[in-house]
């Protein structure tokens, strides 16, 4: 369906879920979530593999396989990089390594909250640009930042819901509406923070364009059966904001009208 792909700098993502690849119970147990979930794009950090790793191991032969079966594309990370230098020489080698132009940039600012470090991702946002990638920045839910990381040429924002791993969902629900009011044109990505399917489907019925997570699948007592809750999710979340959702009232409506009742029922 149409409802469930999302264009983003003139390429077309085969779907709204976005799902990393760490910590799984095993490669095999990722590469059925995988199959589940049927992600449009997954995540690899670079940090995690060496380059005998990337062409030997298991899992990176389970990531290939699935991407050639299904179409979906991989977005290297630079998790891990405190500086915008370092994320700039990590996407090159990531470039190089996975033979894509797309990057997850992560600049952490704060090993405590793993919140990004704002300035550092402009900054390296910006040089990666002019490089030819296409960048999608992890950031938090300042509107500020969100205009410069768009302005510098990013094709898409990705605030957080909630601090990285905790599965608390939304916790700015106020922000991340004004974020879709004041940015109405922008492909916005909810990236980190959470945990359920519901909320999940919380922020695609705000109208953000794709979720991306990972430990919420991964460390679910069966991520199989999570992913393919999460893809559920995620695509009945867009086709209920896509068809417009009914206005919250403080008064109960009659869902019956009093015409055409029997005449007991009315007064």
């Amino acid at each position: 369906m149409m409802e469930h792909t999302i264009n983003i700098a003139g390429e077309t993502i085969n779907g709204r879920l976005w799902l990393g690849t760490s910590m799984y119970p095993s490669p095999e147990v990722m590469r059925d979530s995988l199959q589940a979930g049927k992600p449009g794009f997954v995540t690899l950090s670079l940090r995690r593999q060496t380059a005998q790793q990337v062409a030997d191991n298991g899992h990176w032969q389970y990531v290939q396989e699935f991407v050639e079966q299904s179409g979906c594309k991989i977005l290297p990370n630079t998790a891990g990089c405190h500086t915008a230098d370092e994320a700039i020489l990590l996407s090159n080698m990531a470039r190089e390594l996975f033979k894509t132009d797309w990057i997850k940039l992560e600049v952490i600012g704060d090993d405590y909250t793993l919140q990004p470090h704002t300035t550092q991702l402009v900054k390296a946002a910006e040089t990666l640009v002019q490089q030819g990638f296409k960048v999608l920045p992890y950031c938090t839910d300042d509107l500020v930042l969100c205009k410069e990381l768009l302005a510098v040429g990013c094709p898409a924002v990705m605030p957080w819901g909630a601090p990285i791993g905790t599965g608390k969902g939304l916790l700015n629900r106020h922000q991340l509406t004004t974020l879709r009011e004041r940015l109405s044109d922008a492909v916005l990505i909810i990236d980190a923070g959470l945990g359920k399917p519901s909320q999940a489907m919380d922020a695609m019925e705000l109208g953000f364009d794709a979720v991306l997570l990972n430990t919420a699948v991964a460390k679910a007592h069966d991520p199989v059966l999570m992913a393919r809750a999460f893809y559920e999710a995620v695509n009945a979340g867009r086709l209920a904001y896509k068809a417009g959702m009914m206005q919250e009232r403080q008064a109960a409506s009659a869902s019956t009208p009093t015409l055409g009742m029997p005449f007991w029922h009315q007064n």
